[in-house]
């Protein structure tokens, strides 16, 4: 579907061919399965959300297991000033219309390659929108260059390597498993919705320009409510659909929270799978976190009050009283029901607490909550943006973390915050239901609660949440019974990785659940 050729440059030495071939040091008779990871983000190197943050721990996990992982990522200008200077392993002279070197690094512990396109990804702003906030007008090719890179990968592109599988993330690879099935390829591919409300739709009129047939414009591939849905096309030709949280992948498949896609998905409910996201324990330990002023475990609680002093400080909020510091680190969206946080704020305020929200999003969330802070100078503060130290800082030095979500695939924060003694308010939705076990009288004389849940979620819902915490609080004992609870919550990648490991060699060993890929057959 394009051509490509290699570049004259050699491969790096000790580098790509080392990376890519090494055995796993495993039994000497098992060889590694490779997998291609295609993806629009991943940490520490890009990161808008919790799928950057997946992208970046699950290699490392799925690595124990067997399983050897090559990222493809795009070239913005962040990831390339990591990767500094890197001599190019192909070259697309027509992706679409753009020409595109391929790079190779291994940074982080992650094996990455790189699609260098500096007339898509060369830009301000993040990955997905400008320096104003606006959707870049382009994203339709950019995620599509993105897709087709990673289907020639997957038709041997690159001699030598070619992947065991491919597992795609959300709408902007979701087109990698159209043009593989398009170029008649058997290589079996996993699609994981992270968040099912993005969805990729765009104009039907882009498909002669994405080099796809017109008769995928059907409901049995890319037509969605008169335009094309790069998510849909990736639902209809994927092998297995995974989405985070097994509670999530029951909720999708109603009208309510499928968005549209619960029809699909319907169709496709014998290939999907819900898997709890982990977190990476080596990047989110209080014990050793370099972001904390001061380290700690569950043996030594009594240190968090030190970081809580200097989260204070950074957010210029009094530090004298003893209330609790709730604190919201999330996108400021009606999804994540941060205009209901806006409307309780004063709960926490009037009963002696403080509250600290972190994060960017919808402008006029953004100013509704500004206009609540500005009443409660000293107790309240707002920061709009994104830094990973402070994230930390946050969940190292608040009493409780609040995530109001309306509807939430698995969540992260939540067990980034028991994880940190910060003790979890959550909507009942979601990963969230499953991940925090609720301090209800039963919950809390077995001493298994972890957090406080709320339902209906609504604004009284959370507000009643809120007066539940805020009255435990005021028994330090009960207090750190649930901040000890949660720090002892098992969250690795362990378990998830191996349910990933297993769906990976059903399907590249023939027994897995196989794709609709009937309209796509040339």
């Amino acid at each position: 579907m394009t051509n490509a050729f290699f570049s004259p440059e050699p491969f790096p030495k000790g580098n790509f061919a080392d990376d890519l071939l090494r055995p796993v040091k495993r039994q000497p008779s098992i060889s590694p399965m490779k997998v291609l990871s295609v993806t629009s983000e991943v940490f520490p190197l890009v990161k808008t959300g919790g799928l950057a943050d997946v992208t970046g721990s699950l290699p490392k996990a799925l690595h124990r297991c067997g399983v050897e992982t090559i990222t493809l990522v795009p070239g913005y200008p962040a990831v390339l000033r990591k990767l500094g200077s890197a001599p190019p392993l192909l070259v697309f002279d027509d992706l679409l219309g753009e020409q595109a070197s391929l790079l190779y690094a291994h940074t982080d512990g992650l094996s990455l390659l790189v699609l260098d396109c500096p007339a898509l990804y060369s830009r301000d702003g993040g990955p997905y929108v400008d320096a104003a906030g606006r959707d870049h007008s382009d994203n339709w090719r950019r995620f599509a260059v993105l897709s087709l890179a990673a289907a020639e990968l997957a038709g041997g592109a690159l001699p030598g390597w070619i992947p065991d599988l491919v597992h795609t993330h959300d709408w902007q690879s979701a087109l990698t498993s159209v043009y593989m099935r398009e170029m008649s390829l058997p290589t079996p591919v996993v699609l994981t919705i992270h968040n099912i409300a993005f969805q990729g739709q765009f104009s039907a009129c882009l498909l002669p320009v994405l080099g796809l047939r017109p008769d995928l414009y059907s409901m049995d591939c890319l037509e969605y409510f008169g335009d094309i849905s790069y998510l849909k096309g990736g639902l209809r030709t994927s092998d297995v659909i995974t989405t985070v949280s097994p509670t999530y992948a029951r909720e999708i498949l109603t009208p309510r929270f499928g968005m549209g896609m619960d029809g699909v998905l319907d169709e496709r409910r014998s290939a999907l799978r819900g898997i709890v996201n982990g977190i990476d324990l080596d990047i989110w330990n209080p014990a050793s976190d370099p972001h904390l002023p001061v380290n700690y475990n569950a043996a030594s609680l009594g240190r968090k009050r030190a970081n809580r002093t200097a989260l204070l400080q950074e957010f210029g909020l009094d530090a004298e009283d003893t209330g609790p510091v709730f604190s919201a680190v999330s996108r400021l969206t009606w999804q994540k029901g941060m205009d209901m946080l806006a409307e309780t704020a004063d709960e926490i305020i009037w009963n002696g607490g403080k509250l600290i929200v972190f994060g960017q999003g919808d402008h006029a969330i953004e100013q509704q909550l500004t206009e609540v802070a500005r009443r409660h100078p000293g107790r309240m503060a707002v920061r709009v943006g994104y830094d990973e130290p402070i994230a930390h800082l946050i969940h190292g030095g608040s009493d409780a973390i609040v995530q109001p979500s309306r509807f939430e695939p698995c969540g992260l924060t939540q067990l980034y915050a028991l994880r940190y003694g910060a003790v979890p308010v959550v909507s009942r939705t979601g990963g969230l239901s499953e991940t925090i076990i609720d301090a209800n009288d039963a919950a809390m004389s077995a001493r298994v609660a972890t957090g406080f849940q709320f339902h209906p979620v609504t604004t009284e819902g959370l507000r009643m949440a809120l007066r539940r915490a805020l009255h435990v609080h005021q028994n330090p004992k009960q207090w750190a019974r649930l901040q000890n609870q949660g720090m002892k919550a098992q969250f690795s990648w362990d378990r998830s990785a191996q349910q990933y490991a297993a769906i990976y060699a059903s399907l590249v060993h023939g027994s897995g659940t196989s794709a609709i890929r009937g309209p796509i057959r040339r």
